[in-house]
This record gives C-alpha cells, structure tokens and sequence, in this order.
C-alpha cells in the first residue's frame, strides 16, 4: 500500500515499429511471436494493405473480418469471435482506425490471443490498455494491460490515402487523449513529458501535412504524417497511463448514446472541454501554452475550425433537447477532472458544443 502523494508508475511491454514500409515486417512480427494461424481484421480503408499482408503470409492467414465499426458494439465483436474460433487463430492482426483496434481488443479480451495492430489513422488507442464498447446504445471503457496489443507497425505511407478531413479530426482526437493527461488527476513527470512532446509535435505536423500538396492520392508530405504518428503514439501513451477527464467522458456518452463519428466528436469537443478546465487547472494551462506557442483554446479552436465538416454537435444531428438527459449522466458518475462535473455546468457546455 502507497501512502499519501506517492505517485506510481508501471510502463507495460510493447513493441513499436515506425517508420516508412513498416507494414511489410507483419510476416516477421507473426513470426517472433510463434504465431502460425493469422486471423487478419480490416476496416474498408485499409483493406489494400489488408491484402497485401494476407497474400504476404500465405498459407498462415486463416481467416479475415472487414466488419469493424466505430464504437465496437458488442454484436459485431460476437460475430467476428465465432469466425476466430472456428479458425483456431493464433494470433490477431489487425489493420485501420481505432474502429479495427478496438475489435482486436475486444477480440484479444475474450480469446486471450496477442495482437499485431497496424493503424491507418492517428487514433492512438493502439497503445492503450482501455477498450470502450457498446451495448444497446450505452458505451462503457475497462482498463486492463492484458488488453494493450503487444506490437504495434506505423507505416506512414498507409496514411496517404486519408482524406483532408479525417487527416484533421483523427489528429485531434489523438491531441485530445495528450491535452487532457496534463490535467489528469495522476499527471506524474512522465506524463506530461509525454503529454508536452505529443502536442508539440501534432500541432506542428497537422498544419504541415494540411499544407502540402495534393498527390496522386491526398496530400503528401510523408515526413509530417510520420511526425503525425509519432506524436499520436505519444498521445496515446498518456492516454495509457492516465486517468480520464471531461472530455473523454463527454465523448463516450455522446458517441454511444448518438452512434457519433468518432474523431470528428473529439475535435469539435476539444477546444470547448479546453477552454472549460484550464481556467481551474494553470500548470496544464503553462505546459499547453509553451507547447503550442500561443493561447491553448485559440489554437485549438483555429485548428478544429480547418474542419470541412461538422463543427458542432447540431451539425451531427444531436438533438438539443436530450443534452442535459446527457449531463446528468455524467454528473451521476463523473471522472475525475479539474473544473466542477455537475449538471447545470455541463448542459451549459454541451450547449455551447451544439
């Protein structure tokens, strides 16, 4: 037992590969962990370098799910685990967004299998010990290291074919998970090192990566997207290793209750969560500042504002009438965070969100 303001850190094992045409050392990766039988997952964005591998590994690919959906609803995750089990798979490998980790988490957890993630997007959960899923419209998270994938392939090239949009929103979720470990409760010197590094580096790539010129498929600059990943890692790591505030629990109760797009929620929510806690959190507020080169809440509300898309919760068709049935939830049972959690506070929020 640790006494009072003593600050525990554990770090778990993972490997981490990155770098240009990483994707092509999954055979090998399969191969330290002595695995035989692959069961490939797939999102339809990734289902090229999905091929590419199934056709790399040959006779050891034993069985594909392209099925992944945001929010891992618990029927898919059932139907994807009896097609793993009558393949007798040994191993997990999966390739795309958070939707495609999220399933080879949950997968992992029932089935005890390890998991080789690939991300297409800059999501971060793939460094993560949390899976949040979901059931007759209700998401909920668990945290177990058994659940963390013990090797993760960032390839940046897999990165070329996302589009302007999801480029900017799946970056500022992965923003989300390092800005919100600054004002995390268990924040140690660890973590805000982390935390610190991966807004820097994201916020300095994103404009680059945003910037650059179109290519035969999106916007090039391959470097940034590896920046992009790097820092997404980071962010992750914090996400990892601290508890959750506000504005995750704002997303999980707003994607769930709404099937909402995922990353599009966390960076319209971003800044407003932002400009909700740093007034009642200034060392947060000092390390955001310096890391970003300005106002945290103005440049984070420049960057969600580079959105094509939705930009409020009205504009993804969330009715105003049920955001304080949605405040009282999280007031009910908050997460720790450093400005008041209480219903009228957060309906005020949710609204200027809407």
């Amino acid at each position: 037992m640790t006494g009072a303001g003593v600050h525990v850190h554990e770090t778990a094992p993972a490997r981490v590969l990155i770098g240009p045409g990483a994707r092509r050392n999954v055979p090998s990766e399969v191969g330290r962990l002595g695995a035989e039988r692959v069961f490939i997952l797939a999102t339809n964005s990734a289902a090229r370098a999905a091929d590419e591998c199934r056709a790399e590994l040959g006779s050891r690919a034993v069985g594909r799910f392209d099925g992944a959906v945001v929010h891992t609803p618990v029927h898919v995750t059932e139907a994807a685990l009896d097609l793993v089990l009558a393949s007798r798979a040994d191993v997990v490998v999966a390739f795309g967004g958070g939707s495609a980790t999220g399933l080879s988490k949950a997968l992992s957890a029932r089935t005890g299998l390890p998991q080789v993630v690939v991300p297409t997007t800059y999501a971060g959960s793939e460094v993560t010990p949390v899976l949040g899923e979901t059931r007759d419209g209700v998401k909920t998270t668990r945290r177990d290291p058994a659940i963390l994938p013990g090797t993760v392939v960032y390839d940046p090239e897999l990165t070329l074919s996302m589009p302007r949009g999801l480029t900017l929103t799946s970056a500022l979720n992965a923003l989300a998970h390092a800005v919100e470990a600054l004002w995390a409760v268990d924040a140690s010197a660890y973590t805000d090192a982390l935390a610190t590094e991966a807004v820097s580096s994201i916020v300095q790539a994103l404009s680059r990566v945003l910037d650059a010129p179109p290519g035969p498929a999106g916007t090039t600059d391959l470097a940034g997207r590896e920046q992009l990943q790097a820092g997404a890692w980071l962010a992750g790591c914090c996400l990892a290793q601290t508890r959750m505030g506000l504005h995750h629990q704002l997303a999980h109760a707003l994607g769930g209750s709404f099937d909402l797009p995922h990353a599009e929620l966390h960076a319209l929510l971003l800044p407003h969560v932002t400009a909700y806690n740093l007034p009642a959190a200034p060392a947060a507020r000092e390390r955001l500042a310096r890391a970003v080169g300005g106002d945290p809440t103005e440049v984070l509300a420049t960057l969600a504002a580079r959105h094509d898309g939705a930009r409020r919760l009205r504009d993804l068709d969330v009715p105003r009438d049920r955001l304080r049935a949605v405040a009282e939830r999280v007031a009910a049972a908050p997460y720790p965070n450093p400005a008041p959690v209480d219903v009228d506070s957060v309906t005020g929020l949710l609204e200027r969100t809407w």
